[in-house]
């Protein structure tokens, strides 16, 4: 993966909008820094769709009542 384009805050702040929308095309993230050490990450929009906001959707069954006692006897002697 190729590592974020880096970006003083200072010329973040000159340039925001062109920046945004070179993230927007590019789908590249931005590293804003401050004094060289990163202080935030601007990153393309992506969409969430449902299956990934919530994965396990679906994937359990319901059973009925796990916890109740059986109304049946159980012989546990050997």
């Amino acid at each position: 993966m190729k590592s974020p384009k880096m970006v003083p805050a200072t010329e973040f702040k000159a340039h925001c909008l062109a920046l945004l929308e070179e993230v927007r095309q590019t789908r590249q993230p931005l590293l804003v820094t401050r004094h060289g050490k990163p202080v935030a990450e601007v990153s393309p929009y992506m969409p969430r769709d449902t299956e990934q906001a919530n994965p396990l959707k679906g994937s359990i069954l319901f059973e009925g009542d796990v916890i109740s006692p059986l109304k049946e006897k159980w012989d546990s002697a050997p």
